[in-house]
């Protein structure tokens, strides 16, 4: 049970949560409370378990830096082993969460200059806090498509963050409905069990995976030898971030990426007609580039059949096609996404005058996409263009974090964020992204903001150059005028 007064209140135990107390632990604050709506620790990962659940990080990159884990299984983790390596951290930490406490309110009382959270669980209570950090997650609350008839469907039907693992899907005649990441790691394991039906409504720039399992010597030698493992993620971090210009469109890296998925493609797939209802429309980078050597295989042999066209309606136990095709399911698998740029957790969060909500109406903005003008003492993680398209996301929240506990360390008084210099980064973002292609690359993607078609979920620059603005901040991006009073 936390205490009824703590310095911070973390909402959220996943790999931004215990990023967040790890930072403030190693800068002595010790009235820490961390929040978890869930009944463990683990976040993305412990929510996401559907057959095929992995990463496309590398493992040894989708770590902290300071827990390095020599156990990984291969190059890319399970979904499962994600789960158990963030559950280790908490432990290894002393980090115990309160689990099962979902935050229902948070409201910023101006009078006593502290934030005031209405919890629920097992015994609801008030919990103060000085300050306030949202380590909520960006892919938390499934995006369920607004498809005519939806609700008419007979079978068992749920969305890959909400796996029900209580149906047999053992040749059930099963509708898929995304070509996104998820469905793409997910289809090649159904298509073992069961009649797959595949409804893509644009396909995705696949790359070739080439991932492999350590040997027992390789992970012996991880755990014997400290540098082995911190020259790898060495090489992987310099190898992500020479990803960034194929991503962010420059020309020739971008056309030489986009002749690697063309050629992966080629060599799985050699029906034309299928190859071609599999070949992208838009820029290279646009959406999230995915990589699988198995799904075209999967397709090409017939395992799957590809739907071509969105699931226009649902009549009963046939899903209707925007080809007008009929096809008849059992089980409908929602991979679908998330709501990503809308985050549920900003309605529930008042600062000064409005909700953050209603501060991000506009699409999501903070100054070092962590602190937000109209909050004090407040910090989002993983949140405003805080992701990325090349790297890991593990990065960016070190650096948070990193941000976070700096700026904690020498808080005097209340910290409110300057309005004009969350106006000029936002500006700078803006025109960062505006030649790109997550903005100009032709497709719709969940990076960005459909209200404003501002770039809102990714940083659109290198994990290196984040670091740097991050560790460039001195102070003078809040308002001096109340902490120079109180200091006094």
């Amino acid at each position: 049970m936390a205490p009824t007064r703590v310095q911070v209140a973390i909402i959220g135990a996943g790999f931004a949560g215990l990023g967040a107390a790890m930072a403030l632990r190693r800068a002595r604050v010790q009235s820490v409370a961390v929040l978890e709506r869930g009944a463990t620790v683990g976040g993305t990962w412990r929510d996401n378990t559907y057959p095929g659940v992995a990463c496309d990080v590398p493992s040894h990159l989708y770590g902290f830096a300071a827990h390095p884990n020599p156990a990984w299984s291969g190059v890319f983790a399970r979904g499962d082993e994600i789960r158990e390596y963030l559950e280790g951290v908490a432990v290894a930490e002393g980090i115990l969460p309160e689990l099962n406490t979902p935050m229902r309110s948070a409201a910023w009382d101006a009078d006593a200059e502290v934030w005031r959270l209405d919890l629920g669980g097992a015994a609801p209570r008030i919990l103060v806090a000085d300050a306030l950090v949202l380590a909520c997650g960006r892919l938390t609350e499934p995006s369920i498509p607004d498809v005519p008839g939806l609700e008419t469907f007979p079978g068992p039907l749920f969305h890959t963050a909400r796996w029900d693992h209580s149906v047999d899907l053992t040749g059930a005649r099963i509708g898929v409905v995304g070509t996104g990441a998820s469905a793409v790691q997910l289809v090649p394991e159904l298509a073992r069990v069961a009649d797959v039906t595949l409804f893509q409504r644009s396909p995705a720039w696949i790359v070739p995976r080439e991932g492999h399992l350590y040997s027992e010597a390789e992970r012996a030698g991880f755990a014997a030898d400290p540098t082995v493992l911190s020259e790898l993620r060495g090489d992987l971090y310099a190898e992500g971030e020479r990803r960034f210009p194929s991503r962010s469109g420059d020309a020739a890296a971008s056309a030489a990426a986009r002749s690697v998925a063309l050629e992966h493609l080629a060599a799985q797939v050699s029906d034309l007609e299928l190859r071609a209802a599999l070949t992208p429309d838009y820029a290279f980078g646009c959406k999230r580039v995915l990589l699988s050597d198995a799904f075209y295989p999967v397709l090409a042999a017939g395992a799957a059949t590809l739907e071509a066209s969105a699931l226009s309606s649902v009549d009963g136990s046939t899903l209707v096609a925007a080809s007008g095709r009929r096809h008849e399911a059992d089980v409908l698998v929602l991979a679908t996404g998330f709501a990503s740029t809308q985050q549920p957790y900003a309605e529930l969060v008042r600062g000064e005058t409005v909700t953050l909500a209603e501060h991000w109406s506009g699409g999501m903005t903070a100054y070092a996409s962590t602190v937000v003008p109209g909050f004090p003492n407040m910090f989002v993680l993983n949140g405003p263009n805080a992701s990325l398209g090349h790297n890991s996301s593990v990065l960016m929240i070190e650096e948070q974090a990193a941000y976070l506990a700096r700026t904690l360390a020498r808080r005097r008084g209340v910290l409110r964020v300057r309005p004009d210099i969350e106006a000029a980064w936002t500006a700078e973002i803006d025109r960062a992204a505006a030649s790109t292609p997550w903005i100009a690359g032709g497709c719709r993607n969940w990076y960005v903001d459909a209200r404003t078609g501002r770039l809102t979920l990714l940083w659109p620059g290198t994990v290196d150059s984040f670091r740097a603005r991050l560790s460039a901040a001195d102070g003078s991006e809040f308002l001096p005028m109340l902490a120079e009073r109180r200091a006094s």
